[in-house]
């Protein structure tokens, strides 16, 4: 049950990780098996607080003494913007707390454990770690690797193309894939296209699900040279959804300056050998801005770039029915493979029917040292 609650503050919990915290008392009558009753449930809140733990508590007020908390991540013990959940915990009357997975932030990292322990709580780890792990893998790579999780989505046709040979796109995939591919956008915490996307599509890139309106991620356009239509769809809602156009150092100012003023955000990196902003520096800067998950939904010159780069963990295809030809924009830009053994390798992680179209998500399968 913690764990599923940990899914909700996917999104919209960064730069927090998602966690959720289940109170059970032992000792009242209420599930079948005899396991106790559930007193409270909580999970963060958006904007990264208030965290799991004290929504729990307040659910359960006084029937949280003497209870077992599940938390799907180690509690903090240090204060931040909040106070420590483990004082929280230990003032409630916790008697134990079982624990997924510890947090790798070095402001905790075991030392919350050690302060339930020291006041005589009774403390289990390890309890369906890799699901706990698999629920936050995006804050977990940004505090192993300085950047956030990058899932590459694809929507594509049999035969790998994106668009028929004059640029139309529109349906390659069912409703029931584009409403997935929204879910997809409401769990991350930000969604990434080049700017041959914007020109060509005039995106929105919020997510349009009914009642999610306001789970959009924050959207970031690559944008070498600042063609950034100012009257655009992306530009003109800059100021209700985050916008960063991310460019390079000598871009024109003017430009920055036009896009700002209606509200978008210009950040400047470091460009790469081919004068587009170095992946590897976009993604430090985000990872520096609080993003932990960040999804990459095209085109096929960013799918490739990142994918060269070594930077993408995760792939969602999305494969519909229909063939369009070699003549098609293929959903991922050459990528200079020249035997199979250069070729990407990924594992397979599931494979669905969604509507009619079969989704894949699959994680990149490291090199052989």
């Amino acid at each position: 049950m913690a764990l599923g609650l940990a899914r909700r503050g996917l999104g919209n919990a960064w730069p927090n990780p998602a966690v959720g915290c289940v109170l059970v008392r032992p000792d009242l009558e209420g599930c079948r098996d005899g396991g106790g009753r559930v007193v409270g449930r909580g999970w963060t809140q958006p904007g990264g607080r208030p965290h799991a733990e004290t929504e729990a508590l307040a659910r359960a007020g006084e029937l949280a003494r003497g209870a077992t908390a599940y938390v799907t991540l180690e509690p903090c013990c240090h204060t931040g913007q909040t106070g420590p959940c483990t004082e929280a915990l230990i003032a409630a009357g916790i008697r134990r707390v079982v624990i997924a997975v510890t947090d790798p932030d070095d402001r905790v990292a075991g030392q919350g454990v050690a302060a339930l322990e020291n006041a005589g709580i009774t403390v289990d780890q390890g309890l369906d770690e890799p699901h706990a792990r698999e629920i936050n893998a995006g804050y977990f790579t940004r505090a192993a690797k300085g950047r956030p999780l990058v899932l590459l989505k694809a929507a594509s046709s049999l035969d790998g193309r994106i668009a028929a040979a004059g640029g139309d796109s529109k349906w390659v995939t069912s409703d029931a894939a584009r409403a997935r591919g929204h879910l997809m956008r409401a769990q991350a915490d930000a969604i990434m296209v080049g700017i041959g996307t914007v020109q060509a599509d005039d995106p929105e890139l919020t997510c349009r699900l009914p009642g999610m309106d306001r789970q959009s991620p924050a959207r970031v356009v690559l944008d070498t040279h600042l063609k950034t239509p100012p009257k655009g769809k992306l530009v003109a809602s800059a100021k209700d959804v985050p916008l960063w156009v991310v460019t390079v150092p000598d871009s024109s100012p003017e430009a920055a300056e036009t896009l700002e003023k209606m509200g978008a955000q210009v950040v400047r990196v470091a460009a790469g050998s081919d004068g587009r902003p170095d992946p590897a520096a976009v993604l430090a800067t985000l990872a520096r801005a609080g993003i932990t998950r960040l999804l990459i939904e095209g085109g096929g010159t960013v799918a490739a770039t990142f994918l060269k780069a070594g930077l993408v963990d995760r792939l969602a295809w999305f494969h519909a029915p229909v063939v369009v030809g070699s003549d098609g924009i293929p959903a991922v830009a050459p990528l200079s493979v020249v035997t199979m053994s250069d070729a990407l390798r990924f594992e397979r992680l599931s494979m669905e029917l969604v509507g009619d179209d079969i989704l894949e998500i699959l994680a990149v399968r490291p090199r052989p040292a």
